[in-house]
């Protein structure tokens, strides 16, 4: 907590120091103020937002009685406060009236007409109402022109007494009594809508105030020189890249930064005024007396540090600083920061700034930036639109490993997150998956001693099966220790997920139950046993996966150590057990290759099924013509029998397939083909009735699809894009009706 007493100790050195080089100063400048909060703002706590309003155009009568000249202005409020009229020096509008004076209607005082670059004359009329103390860029026209200040505004917003009649009013009071003043004087020329950036405090969304001020200062220049040096000389990096060039646009215009604050709470400015001398003691600790005088009457600043001074200290100030402690030895710099992209200036820019500062050290040499949660919808979160997600109750809901995985993965650097409960649910599934797979590699490893033995000995295995789910993971952890490095942690999840998910749950897992079954019913064909590699796969996931779930994974962790591969593999906690690292010799692209259109085979055979309308039941027979793989193809046949519930009668060379005459229709696949093969008399009665209910009811639809688009009336006046979906939809049709043809056909 930064107001602790080490943090605050170090926040009143880094002042100190600060104002003993010079960087800190106490003036007068124009500053941001909140009239709600009632205190200054940096510019980065002011949010800016497009406001519909108004322009008036007001006749300001020269005083000479001649005439008048108009002015366009969005705040007729502040007329209280000008103290002159400028145009451009170039505009000939105006030349005859540039060094006359002119009456402000509504107080009677006289003020010049000026020339100045920063007024654009195409803006309103191209005459500039200049009002020193409630607009920085009159602010600087006036000090050019050695223009006094008049506020006109108290600290709460309300007028004070140098808006006259109108002392007290409100803002917005005040102006429409202003323009009813001029209405009455017939000077209010016309009005029109006006939309324009206002800005706005960060806390409490209230409209800011330009005000002249009597605050702190950093001068920052400075300390953007050495923050731009680092990083443009590559020893901090900040990810993703594009956020660099925003980075360096935003410290090379630096402007001073206002650090105090007129709020209760907070640290304290560590400045003490003498009531003798006026003297100003600045000091670490509280002073017995005036530095200057010795008097005791000295009453310290009450004012407050900005927040962000104070946590802009945070990665060294933490570990003592400004002592030479151990830790500060050992752990400043530090190595990542992550955060936000909308706090790149707030604190990391300012960490930067004030590590170099402080400790001549960069405070990390690498700032991740993450992106903003938002609704599902892509919508910001706020309680307005009542879309905002509770942690809490999401986290009872779905459970906290569920949430973190729901907020990470699919994510990039600076790119936002949507986040809505579909995702959630869908995290809450994939945790649900994970418990049922460890439950299952647990109970199933009961009473045996298959899954124990050095963990080198695993490999090379027999059955292709195991060699491939092992290249797999082998494969996946080579990609995800290389996305890690490059702070691709979304797509490192999401890789692990879609194996486990996919390749292990769905695939792996399900060729291991055969295997097991025929195991205890005596009918298996080997002694081979998969529970080593369904413990060695599980548990290496396990470790992959911690960094993103870290509770499940260890909770499964320990479920999983008592029937671990070795003891090696499984410490007593996964947060000490070591990170899985690549092992090139388990690469096995030949096994991968082939179980993997083992696979595609098992999908194209269902999907067949499931056309044909099969029952579970009922087995169906085919032939498969392989390529390169065949006698690999060979080796899994069994396998793909029973995962399709599909006989498969042959297994053959593909150039063999027309060699033989086999004119049937097949299922195309990268390295094989499939002839489908017929079922019994009654069953294909059966799935014929189907096909044909089918078929008419696909013909129908293609029938009035058709008379739609045949319509002159519907095509002139239908959208373009409900035309196209319409044809979209027939052309998808007609190939449905195809394939049924095709399908009825095989039936004989």
């Amino acid at each position: 907590f930064t107001l602790d007493e080490g943090p605050s100790l170090a926040v009143r050195t880094a002042f100190v120091r600060l104002y003993r080089k010079g960087l800190i100063y106490r003036g007068e400048r124009m500053v941001n103020w909140c009239p709600r909060c009632q205190t200054a703002l940096s510019d980065l706590e002011v949010e800016h937002h497009v406001t519909r309003g108004q322009l008036y155009y007001f006749s300001y009568p020269f005083a000479d009685g001649e005439g008048s000249i108009t002015i366009a202005t969005t705040r007729p409020e502040t007329c209280y406060g000008d103290l002159a009229v400028a145009v451009s020096p170039g505009d000939e509008r105006y030349a005859a009236a540039v060094g006359r004076m002119v009456v402000l209607p509504i107080s009677g005082r006289e003020i010049p007409i000026i020339t100045d670059e920063a007024v654009d004359p195409s803006f309103g009329t191209g005459a500039l109402k200049i009002t020193p103390s409630h607009d920085p860029t009159d602010l600087e026209i006036a000090n050019r022109h050695s223009l006094p200040q008049l506020n006109v505004f108290n600290a709460d917003g309300t007028m004070n007494e140098n808006a006259g009649a109108c002392e007290a009013l409100g803002s917005m009071e005040c102006r429409d009594r202003v323009v009813e003043q001029f209405a009455e004087q017939g000077l209010l020329e016309r009005t029109e809508p006006y939309s324009h950036m206002v800005g706005h405090c960060s806390r409490c969304r209230t409209s800011v105030e330009p005000r002249v001020s009597l605050q702190w200062f950093v001068d920052a220049k400075p300390l953007a020189e050495a923050a731009i040096r680092v990083v443009r000389e590559g020893e901090i990096r900040i990810i993703p890249d594009h956020f660099t060039k925003v980075y360096y646009s935003w410290m090379e215009s630096i402007k001073d930064w206002c650090i105090s604050r007129q709020l209760w709470w907070g640290h304290r400015i560590p400045v003490w005024y003498c009531a003798d001398c006026e003297a100003l003691t600045v000091s670490v600790e509280t002073p017995g007396g005036c530095q200057k005088c010795g008097s005791s009457r000295i009453e310290q600043d009450p004012d407050v540090l900005d927040t962000w001074f104070s946590s802009g200290l945070w990665p060294h100030s933490t570990l003592g600083w400004p002592d030479d402690t151990e830790d500060l030895r050992y752990f400043y710099p530090t190595s990542v920061m992550e955060t936000g992209y909308d706090i790149l200036f707030f604190w990391v820019a300012r960490m930067i700034m004030m590590g170099l500062e402080d400790t001549g050290k960069i405070p990390f040499h690498t700032v991740y930036l993450n992106g903003l949660i938002r609704d599902e919808h892509g919508q910001k979160m706020s309680k307005m639109r009542g879309n905002v997600i509770r942690p809490d109750e999401t986290i009872a809901k779905y459970g906290v490993d569920a949430l973190r995985f729901a907020l990470t993965t699919g994510n990039s650097p600076g790119n936002d997150l949507s986040l809505g409960a579909a995702k959630l649910e869908a995290s809450r599934n994939f945790v649900n998956k994970l418990w049922n797979a460890t439950r299952f590699v647990v109970q199933s490893s009961a009473d045996t001693k298959d899954t124990r033995g050095p963990a080198g000995e695993l490999w090379p295995p027999v059955r292709l099966e195991d060699r491939w789910i092992l290249s797999r993971l082998n494969r996946l952890v080579a990609s995800v220790n290389t996305l890690m490095e490059e702070y691709q942690l979304g797509e490192a999840e999401r890789q692990i997920h879609d194996f486990l998910w996919s390749e292990f749950c769905d695939w792996y897992i399900e060729m291991a139950k055969l295997r097991l079954k025929d195991k205890a019913s005596g009918a298996a064909s080997d002694s081979i046993s998969p529970l080593p590699y369904l413990v060695s796969v599980l548990e290496t996931s396990l470790r992959l996966l911690h960094p993103f779930m870290p509770f499940v994974t260890e909770e499964l962790w320990q479920t999983l150590r008592p029937v671990a591969v070795s003891e090696s593999d499984a410490p007593g906690s996964i947060m000490v057990a070591p990170y899985p690292v690549c092992d090139d010799r388990r690469t096995d692209t030949d096994s991968e290759r082939a179980v993997n259109a083992a696979i595609d085979v098992v999908r194209a055979l269902r999907n067949a099924r499931a056309e044909r309308k099969i029952e579970a039941s009922v087995w169906t027979e085919a032939r498969i013509y392989a390529g390169s793989i065949l006698e690999q193809m060979k080796t899994l046949a069994s396998l793909i029998e029973r995962l399709s519930r599909t006989r498969i009668v042959s297994v053959q060379d593909r150039e063999s397939r027309l060699d033989a005459g086999d004119s049937q229709e097949a299922i195309i696949l990268a390295d094989t083909e499939i002839v489908l093969a017929g079922v019994n008399a009654a069953e294909a009665e059966r799935i014929r009735q189907l096909l044909l209910k089918e078929a008419e009811s696909t013909r129908a639809r293609l029938e009035g699809v058709e008379q739609r688009l045949a319509d002159d009336v519907f095509l002139s006046r239908a959208p373009a894009d409900v035309v196209a979906r319409q044809r979209e939809l027939a052309a998808s049709l007609q190939d449905r009706l195809a394939r049924l043809g095709t399908e009825l056909g095989q039936l004989g």
